[in-house]
């Protein structure tokens, strides 16, 4: 039986006891209606080639064209036309057939890994997930999965990327200078989720998003390298933060030339994380977004630098490292839909002082659902009476967690000046209590924080403008100084905003 020889990818051969054909080049696998190939034509006698050779590009599925090729075989090579037809019937048919074969395996193989958890690893991440302090114990494990410091961030980030396998996942961009790393923090916390529930993107055109699957994005994280890479589509990922699914109208011409109107929809819901180091650029963005704050203190580099000799040293385990992460992975895939209901909701506000508390508010109770839903295996599953629907219910200590965990963010929400520029007020006023002073010039902070000028002169104007600093003259032939108008300001709000987290708490604790 004459068979198909495809060992060599791009020398496919296909031999009767007549002919020899070479199929040169390999297959096309995406046009499925045509089979243009590359024949090198060989007769054979007593099983030998002859010298006389014919190579053409054909259209196997064009049958003009096979048989202007049928023809011109039979008189180049002198053979019959019977012959040479049945052979290319032959090869169009094997070449068909394994033709399909290549596409269910390329289809395969771009299909996501997901993973299939064994009995013991099932048991083991159930087990992790039934643990007592159970944040505790997961902030634990990011820790010695190799995410060094940012304990506050890091665990909220987790928790944030754990979201998405509910109906309103949350979001997060990550901000800071560069070079503090805010990818790092990103990436590694990612490690810790299954990779088929995860699409990391660079850089994206405009339109990429629109195209793919329609619930290809269904649940999934979005890791965006860096924020600036990805303007093109922001738009888009905002919509699907917002409406959980985008919509695009685009004219499609079918193949007998008719012109069609054809809707292009992508559904959510995302969780979706970037990095950036221009808050007030992405604004549209950040309002959408818990905005984490990168720990750029000088414990924080003690402690990456210190990290970073150890790995040079060879003194990491890294097989704590890998079994760190990989049982946080295997709890990422345990953990199943469930509907959470918070009967505490209505005795839950926020402090007066939050900017765009619309937004926030609901990004509040969220993050308490994303609590309750990573803690879903130490709660009972109840049901709905009408509707039979099986749901969980929010208990006093994932409020006490998520008011502890959500502190700072409320801090910045309800900061008047930018990340970076409150950063620079706190080490301003650092320097300023431990040397004794009160008032400051330009050049002095310039040489002691060691701040670019047109960094400095920026964040004056914003602090001049807000009201946190106020100018002096100098004496007669100085330079002007500068006096910071209240020292406290940043702890009164923190104290206003714990007051009022608490005052929450105990609001609830009398009604029950």
């Amino acid at each position: 039986m004459n068979k198909l020889n495809t060992n060599k990818a791009n020398d496919y051969v296909y031999k009767t006891k007549e002919v020899e054909i070479h199929v040169l080049g390999g297959l096309q696998l995406h046009k499925l209606e045509s089979l243009r190939v590359t024949l090198s034509i060989e007769k054979l006698q007593k099983g030998k080639s002859v010298l006389n050779v014919l190579r053409q590009s054909v259209d196997l599925y064009n049958d003009n064209q096979v048989e202007k090729l049928v023809r011109k075989c039979a008189e180049r090579l002198e053979i019959g036309t019977s012959i040479i037809r049945k052979a290319l019937q032959e090869v169009t048919k094997a070449l068909e057939s394994y033709r399909f074969l290549l596409n269910e395996k390329q289809t395969e193989n771009q299909k996501p890994y997901t993973k299939q958890l064994t009995s013991i690893e099932e048991k083991a991440a159930i087990k992790f997930l039934q643990s007592k302090n159970l944040l505790e114990k997961t902030n634990e494990y990011i820790g010695k999965s190799g995410v060094i410091g940012e304990h506050v961030n890091r665990l909220l980030m987790y928790l944030i990327f754990t979201s998405r396998k509910t109906n309103n996942p949350l979001h997060c961009i990550s901000l800071g200078s560069s070079g503090v790393g805010k990818t790092h923090l990103q990436s590694k916390v990612a490690e810790l989720i299954p990779a088929e529930d995860k699409v990391e993107i660079t850089v994206l055109s405009a339109n990429a998003f629109y195209y793919f699957n329609r619930t290809e994005l269904q649940h999934k994280l979005i890791l965006i390298e860096d924020l600036d890479g990805a303007e093109s589509v922001l738009y888009p990922l905002r919509e699907l933060q917002s409406k959980k699914r985008i919509t695009k109208t685009v004219v499609h011409k079918d193949r007998k030339g008719t012109t069609k109107t054809i809707h292009l929809t992508v559904e959510g819901p995302v969780s979706v994380a970037g990095c950036t180091t221009q808050e007030s650029i992405y604004e549209d963005n950040s309002n959408r977004s818990f905005l984490l704050y990168i720990d750029e203190s000088e414990e924080q580099d003690r402690r990456i630098m210190n990290y970073q000799r150890t790995v040079s040293a060879g003194q990491v385990n890294e097989e704590e490292q890998y079994l760190s992460a990989e049982i946080l992975r295997n709890v990422q895939r345990v953990l199943q839909p469930i509907k959470v209901i918070n009967p505490y909701a209505l005795h839950l506000s926020l402090p007066s002082s939050v900017f765009k508390p619309r937004r926030t508010n609901a990004h509040y109770l969220q993050f308490i659902e994303a609590i309750t839903f990573y803690k879903q295996w130490q709660r009972e599953k109840q049901y709905d009476k009408d509707t039979g629907e099986e749901y969980i219910e929010t208990e006093i200590e994932d409020i006490e967690e998520a008011n502890e965990l959500i502190t700072e963010v409320l801090l910045r929400k309800s900061d008047t000046i930018t990340g970076a520029c409150r950063n620079h007020l706190e080490n301003l006023k650092k320097y300023l209590q431990e040397n004794n002073q009160t008032t400051f010039t330009n050049t002095e902070i310039r040489r002691r924080l060691r701040i670019k000028q047109t960094t400095l002169q920026r964040y004056n104007k914003q602090l001049l403008t807000e009201g946190y600093i106020k100018k002096i003259k100098g004496e007669r032939g100085q330079t002007y100084h500068f006096e910071i108008i209240n020292v406290n300001e940043y702890q009164e709000l923190k104290a206003q905003i714990n007051t009022a987290l608490q005052n929450c708490l105990s609001n609830i604790n009398l009604t029950t």
